[in-house]
């Protein structure tokens, strides 16, 4: 019986790192624009008195491999030596069995020349058995590399980056594309952009929806986003590349799942209803499986970031202590085309994926964030934020329509939740039309849902960017 020899591993990792003989990236990547989170991912990975490993976290198809590949791109260009950058994919046959230290040791061996640092990638690190508790002393020990991990099965790689790697490893979760990062990464020009913080020129809402239906269906996963090709068929790229390896293979493998059919016929239930208010009793009773079963396979689909649930909350915003409701989100809503197909705009089902949109861009913040339903009448508040103190802050009533905008105080429960908690400031979303109203002390904002949505996504985006850099300098002080 043969064994890969060192000469076959040498040889592979020759292929995957070109640059070892060219000194540069190939153009294909370079052309691609990258990701807003490229920065704080750098700052992780460059700091000299960060003497930790970072785990890239992220559902799958949200663009680590190519995030990678732009972070070695970014060291090329700033002079470091080929030769001291390592890409390795670990889930390749030719590395099965073979430890972290063994291919750093064939690393060292193959890409010979410069000096200082050594800048290392292992993709898909899930791959290799009890990964977590070899790199730990590779950190210790070895104050030269500078390592990045990164892997598809990230309720697994948090839950063991977080019991092995404290102080040692420091996890960043790359969520699926906001629709400003959309905008952005997309060819064509956006049909709004940020003027000054906080202030945006919206040139045409007509094409700004265009944008924004796209982004609904397809827009939360790069590849899907840009490739025309994998776009023409995004049944077969969100269900058998992402939705079926999640549940076929990632969670029953960390969880000891046995029934996968059950699994898989829960989760469609709930993306289909994505947006709607659900409780333990009606999905048991839908899908014949007991009420802690399902419990736990949806705290597992939220570890896998599939689905975020969101808790209703009182008139005044208090958690209600025996709830069996709250409702349930795709935390990217182009799984919903890729489960049940693309929506146009004026699809019944339209509304409950812009609001799914919506909450997605929030998703990327550490919000708390609810649903308020109240009293005999049913009075809602599509969605409501509280403070850390469990206040509320804010509320918004999400519509993909313009019949309330010329009489904003027609959302009842909205206008009832506002004065019942002083809020000084309440929206609601529109399709086309801005307005902006005060009623009893209070202004109503009417923005379209896109706009909102774009500003929510370039908030999110900076609000991690500064949290990453209040982390960093709180970790190195």
């Amino acid at each position: 019986m043969k064994d890969v020899s060192n000469q076959q591993v040498a040889e592979h990792l020759k292929r995957l790192n070109p640059w070892w003989q060219s000194g540069a990236m190939d153009q294909t990547t370079l052309e691609l624009r990258p990701r807003a989170y490229l920065d704080p991912v750098r700052q992780l990975l460059l700091e000299p008195r960060l003497r930790r490993a970072v785990v890239l976290l992220g559902p799958r198809r949200v663009g680590k491999t190519i995030l990678i590949r732009h972070l070695i791109a970014d060291l090329l260009q700033r002079g470091v030596p080929a030769t001291r950058i390592a890409y390795v994919e670990m889930d390749h046959p030719l590395l099965h069995g073979q430890s972290l230290d063994a291919l750093i040791r064939q690393i060292e061996e193959a890409a010979t020349g410069g000096d200082g640092t050594r800048h290392l990638f292992f993709d898909e690190i899930q791959s290799h058995k009890d990964w977590e508790k070899h790199l730990k002393p590779l950190v210790d020990h070895r104050p030269e590399l500078r390592i990045l991990v990164s892997g598809s099965a990230a309720a697994a790689l948090k839950r063991q980056s977080t019991e092995s790697g404290a102080g040692r490893f420091t996890d960043f979760l790359l969520p699926p594309l906001t629709f400003s990062e959309y905008l952005h990464l997309r060819p064509e020009p956006p049909a709004i952009r940020e003027e000054t913080p906080g202030l945006y020129l919206l040139e045409d809402i007509a094409r700004l929806n265009a944008q924004f239906v796209e982004y609904v269906n397809y827009g939360g996963y790069p590849e899907l986003a840009l490739s025309p090709a994998v776009r023409g068929n995004p049944e077969r790229f969100v269900k058998s590349d992402i939705v079926d390896k999640v549940l076929l293979r990632d969670l029953p493998q960390l969880y000891g799942i046995k029934d996968i059919q059950e699994l898989n016929a829960l989760f469609t239930l709930l993306a289909f209803n994505t947006a709607e208010e659900v409780s333990f009793e009606q999905l048991s009773q839908r899908s014949g499986v007991g009420k802690q079963t399902i419990q736990k396979y949806i705290e597992y689909l939220e570890a896998a970031f599939l689905i975020k649930r969101v808790f209703r909350v009182d008139q005044d915003g208090k958690r209600y202590q025996r709830e069996r409701n709250f409702k349930v989100y795709l935390t990217n809503s182009a799984m919903h085309t890729g489960l049940f197909g693309a929506k146009s705009a004026d699809d019944p089902e339209f509304g409950h994926l812009v609001e799914t949109a919506l909450f997605a861009q929030r998703f990327h913040e550490d919000a708390r964030l609810n649903y308020a339903r109240w009293g005999s009448d049913d009075s809602e508040v599509d969605l409501v934020e509280c403070s850390q103190a469990l206040k509320p802050v804010a509320a918004l009533e999400i519509k993909w329509s313009d019949k309330y905008a010329e009489r904003p105080e027609a959302p009842k429960g909205l206008m009832k939740f506002v004065r019942a908690n002083r809020l000084p400031t309440a929206w609601a979303t529109t399709r086309t039309l801005v307005r902006q109203q005060s009623i009893d002390g209070a202004e109503i904002r009417q923005w379209p849902a896109a706009a909102l949505a774009f500003h929510y996504g370039v908030r999110a985006v900076q609000g991690r960017l500064a949290g990453f850099e209040a982390q960093i300098k709180e970790i190195v002080t």
